[in-house]
């Protein structure tokens, strides 16, 4: 994937070249630039002043780029190339005029001015420039929810408003803000606000509660006892609703899966197939890094958590069936963070991924193929067990290296000590041959 990323761009930058080149040859006053970002290709041209701007050269002209949101790829480079000639037979026939689109439709004056009313220009405008995918939509699904929780969808977009929300604001939730405004701004091009003279403090890493295996095998047991202890008034529907919460759980423990990746798609038949002997969890290629196998660090945790249950895999199917879109998918997620609070779990679904990174690490499994069945990339997976690596599991695995450099010593003592022994008994040998020739 790497290899084509770069052997696309290779093909991007010389086309842009090209094609900046015949726009010179054919003396078209228009030049092609990308983005700050990179991600688009913009037009430049000298054109008349734009409305309300100031003359300052005296010239009645300007140097403008002109964003129309054109994609920085092979697709987006005939397109600008296509435009860059439009713009300029109307520069040439002095017939250009600031219409719509060349100021952006984010300029007109009936622009909507609180969040909600603009939420739905920016995820036009944001996936104009990104490709749609789960990735992508998982991302911008995170945009939203802080602008509308942190920000407030009746919230003007105006300097004061945002200042007063933003300084009422933890450390955290201010910084994921403050990198959701700058897209926001960036994506729709919006001057109503800056955040000059704001602090954005970078915040402090969470301490995570990663849980130890005993831990994960203790824990497993709260569904039940919470079915136990719970008000006999419950909705009879719901009585045995804590089952297909349990499965998920010993399944994220057990296969170090994100929570997304069992409710998309989830490929019930295979999981109960006969053919399917190494136990494998097929993650569906509409998830956040597509298909891939996963397998167990501990397969005897497919037996102990009874994950083959076909009653909690039918409800499974009930849970997750004609459920295919982003916020179906999220609704059911966030339900299973609900239950492992409810329940009383002392750590997060998440933290049981990262469990299984920190147990992978300590087991001794090579990187790649941990972070390959993770589903992300070395770098990440690198960067989750060293930044949740306890004292404890370092006191772990540090004495696990010792033992077997004492167990590599022992063995290099004990095959010695045998090769001077054969030797002894070689020698031994030959020298009673040899004397049974004399005699003999």
């Amino acid at each position: 994937m790497k290899a084509t990323r770069q052997h696309l761009q290779q093909k991007f930058d010389k086309g842009f070249v090209d094609a900046k080149a015949r726009l010179k040859a054919g003396k078209t006053k228009v030049g092609l630039v990308l983005s700050g970002s990179g991600d688009t290709i913009q037009l430049q041209a000298s054109l008349p002043l734009k409305p309300g701007d100031v003359d300052t050269n005296g010239k009645g002209v300007k140097q403008y780029k002109i964003s129309l949101n054109i994609p920085a790829n092979l697709d987006g480079l005939l397109t600008a190339e296509e435009e860059a000639h439009e713009l300029g037979k109307l520069i040439a026939r002095k017939q250009f005029e600031w219409t719509d689109k060349y100021l952006g439709k984010i300029n007109k004056n009936d622009l909507p001015k609180t969040v909600g009313e603009i939420l739905k220009d920016f995820e036009t405008e944001y996936f104009k420039t990104h490709k749609l995918t789960e990735k992508s939509k998982h991302t911008f699904f995170y945009y939203q929810e802080y602008l509308k929780r942190y920000i407030g969808s009746d919230t003007l977009l105006s300097q004061d408003a945002i200042n007063q929300r933003l300084s009422v604001l933890g450390d955290h939730a201010k910084h994921s803000t403050i990198k959701t405004l700058k897209v926001l701004k960036s994506t729709l091009k919006l001057e109503c606000f800056s955040f000059e003279g704001i602090k954005n403090k970078r915040p402090e890493v969470q301490v995570r509660d990663i849980p130890t295996d005993d831990d994960v095998v203790k824990c497993y047991q709260f569904f039940h006892n919470y079915s136990l202890a719970r008000r006999a008034t419950i909705k009879k529907k719901c009585v045995d609703s804590w089952k297909l919460w349990e499965w998920v759980y010993g399944m994220l423990a057990t296969y170090g899966l994100r929570p997304r990746e069992l409710f998309v798609n989830p490929a019930i038949d295979w999981w109960l197939s006969d053919a399917n002997k190494d136990n494998t969890w097929k993650v569906d290629k509409e998830t956040k890094t597509g298909h891939r196998e996963a397998l167990p660090l501990h397969p005897e945790w497919v037996e102990l958590f009874d994950l083959k249950n076909a009653d909690r895999l039918i409800m499974l199917k009930s849970q997750t069936e004609g459920r295919t879109s982003f916020s179906d998918i999220n609704i059911i997620r966030v339900n299973c963070s609900s239950w492992f609070r409810r329940v009383q779990v002392p750590f997060t679904p998440y933290d049981l991924r990262h469990a299984w990174a920190i147990r992978a690490h300590i087991m001794g499994v090579p990187i790649k193929a941990a972070a390959d069945n993770l589903g992300h990339s070395v770098e990440i997976h690198t960067e989750i067990y060293q930044k949740w690596f306890s004292l404890d599991n370092r006191k772990k695995v540090i004495k696990q290296a010792v033992e077997r450099r004492d167990d590599d010593e022992t063995l290099k003592d004990e095959n010695a000590r045998l090769k001077a022994e054969n030797e002894y008994l070689r020698q031994a040998l030959t020298r009673k041959q040899v004397s049974e020739v004399l005699s003999g």
